[in-house]
């Protein structure tokens, strides 16, 4: 575990590229036991969260070799075995849970472990279970691990328990292969999903109603392996470097951000008074979604007249809404944040305090923050978040002075490089043991 030690106050200047999104990476993964033959998957990004899916899929038979820094080849030759199935691994990454559905059509019954990721509160399992129950197979949770059994899949319509992201691709892969039709309701819409399916359909799944709330899955016999495929660039890392910016009231071009999951942040910022400068719209390297580069000015903020909360899709992201804690730290008034998706990733919120914030917890989803308030050093631990260990970083690089933050796991989980990408736009960033 590497530890961050941060000289702060410092202005930010450059430009910074939006890196690909890791929760498309780690939903495309999850596909591998599907897809026979070799795979090429270009611009994955290097995270912690990446590597814990790696290890996972090398351990049950698939060969896996880096070709480029971020060209990844995964090779299946159909011989999966959970026998190996590396379970310190699995227990490390709540994406793991993708697995449930990806490998429901390989056996007719098969053990999972329990998954992990951000400690968040209780996380329910429920929708992935009411889905795939109503596709025709049953799930068991033993304490320990899920039991999976295919009973008799059918043709099915399913309406999600909850419109959650890997809910809801843990469903689609549930559906993609066999002669069955599947009818999802209340889907994600989200970016990653959004991905994930234009991948499939690569592969040759038959997938109607991309960026709506119903997909409509025909399913195939088999999936083909699918070459070159880039992962689309993350726009909660894009949102990151945004709130980096106007904490830090530092002057950062921000490309590759994909704008129609930023719009509703944006405008948000705009009512805030935040001077941005926008491109014009050019199309990601997979030619499937808009994207533009965003200039940050410095900006005199006031607080939001309502409070700030997220929603599906096309709602403020889920993820997105911790980088507004730092943003509000700047900005003149008090805004509640009603953060009800998680039961504790509010009362992370409160650490920024430690830096100088004034962070008022309501309940275990509600956080008033008032500012402007000026930021101080401090050193203190991560907590087991990756949004909320990341705006702690963004508060100790605008707080003028030493900081130490301890256990760096949180945040490389979902950001490459971030202390190089940092350290080049003037950050004085080092690791440490």
């Amino acid at each position: 575990m590497s530890n961050y030690l941060i000289n702060g106050g410092k202005k930010l200047k450059g430009t910074v590229a939006t890196n690909s999104a890791k929760n498309s990476a780690v939903a495309i993964l999850a596909a591998m036991p599907m897809i026979p033959g070799r795979t090429t998957l270009v611009d994955v990004p290097i995270i912690e969260e990446v590597k814990r899916m790696l290890e996972i899929l090398a351990s049950i038979g698939l060969k896996i070799k880096w070709i480029g820094k971020h060209e990844l080849e995964i090779v299946n030759d159909g011989k999966i075995s959970l026998k190996d199935l590396n379970h310190e691994s699995f227990a490390r990454t709540r994406a793991a849970l993708l697995f449930m559905g990806s490998l429901s059509p390989l056996f007719n019954r098969f053990n999972l472990p329990k998954g992990s990721g951000c400690k968040l509160g209780k996380r329910t399992v429920t929708p992935y279970k009411l889905a795939m129950e109503q596709m025709g197979f049953s799930i068991k949770d033993n304490g320990r691990q899920y039991e999976i059994v295919k009973i008799k899949p059918r043709d099915s319509s399913v309406t999600m328990h909850e419109a959650g992201d890997t809910a809801t691709e843990n469903t689609i892969f549930a559906a993609i292969l066999g002669n069955k039709k599947t009818e999802i309701y209340f889907a994600s819409s989200n970016y990653m999903v959004q991905d994930l399916c234009r991948f499939l359909s690569a592969a040759g799944a038959k997938i109607s109603g991309l960026g709506t709330h119903k997909l409509v899955i025909a399913g195939v016999k088999k999936l083909s392996p699918v070459k070159n495929y880039p992962i689309m660039p993350d726009p909660v890392e894009s949102m990151a470097f945004i709130s980096i910016a106007i904490t830090t009231k530092s002057r950062i071009k921000i490309t590759r951000c994909p704008i129609d999951f930023l719009r509703l942040e944006l405008e948000k910022l705009r009512v805030m008074g935040q001077k941005l400068k926008i491109s014009k719209i050019y199309k990601s390297e997979n030619g499937y979604f808009d994207l533009v580069d965003i200039e940050v000015i410095p900006s005199r903020l006031k607080a939001l007249p309502d409070k700030i909360h997220p929603l599906p899709y096309p709602g403020l992201n889920i993820d997105n809404l911790p980088l507004f804690v730092p943003i509000l730290t700047q900005a003149e008034g008090k805004t509640l944040v009603h953060d009800w998706i998680y039961e504790n990733r509010a009362i992370y919120y409160t650490e920024l305090n430690k830096l100088g914030a004034d962070v008022a917890l309501y309940d275990p989803h509600r956080v008033s923050v008032t500012g402007p308030t000026e930021l101080k050093p401090a050193e203190i631990i991560s907590p087991p978040a990756l949004r909320p260990s990341i705006n702690l970083l963004i508060a100790m690089l605008a707080a003028r002075g030493r900081s130490i933050l301890r256990n760096s796991y949180s945040i490389d989980r979902g950001y490459e490089d971030i202390v190089g990408r940092l350290n080049k736009l003037g950050a004085d960033i080092k690791r440490i043991e």
